[in-house]
């Protein structure tokens, strides 16, 4: 008889401005058979208390798995900003980033991977580009871990 480790719930944090993206992302991810909480936000500042907590400490978000869907562009401040807040944060810098954006210039993708994303993806231009990026990344998603933070 083996035993099976403990399934932690693991919640999606989708940090993305565009609501019609936002939408394509949740119903593309969905149909990649991923029924993982999304917890959507629309700037920076929001998203950075849901991480962070109000007092910017992080504990808000310790002993939570979390996944986190950053678009670079948004209206308050830089995915750049989120990104290097969450992985210099010790609650939060273990959550894996993928940013999901428009933007393919080279040095921000290094600087992305520099600052600790996990994964880059350019949004296709295309509706059914984009549609197909994100049922894929869905997918994978399906299968990865994700630890807890401390």
């Amino acid at each position: 008889m083996s035993v099976e480790p403990p399934v932690h719930p693991v919640s999606i944090v989708m940090i993305e401005d565009d609501e019609g993206h936002a939408r394509l992302i949740e119903r593309n991810i969905r149909r990649a058979g991923v029924n993982n909480d999304i917890v959507p936000f629309r700037n920076g500042t929001s998203a950075l208390e849901y991480l962070l907590g109000p007092d910017g400490s992080g504990e808000a978000s310790a002993r939570r798995h979390l996944l986190i869907l950053l678009d670079l562009n948004l209206p308050d401040m830089t995915g750049l900003d989120i990104l290097e807040k969450v992985k210099a944060n010790p609650h939060t810098r273990r959550s894996p980033v993928v940013v999901l954006t428009t933007t393919d210039d080279s040095r921000e993708i290094q600087r992305c991977y520099d600052l600790g994303a996990n994964v880059y993806i350019t949004k296709p231009v295309s509706y059914d580009g984009f549609a197909n990026a994100i049922r894929q990344l869905g997918l994978f998603f399906s299968v990865m871990q994700v630890p807890q933070n401390p």
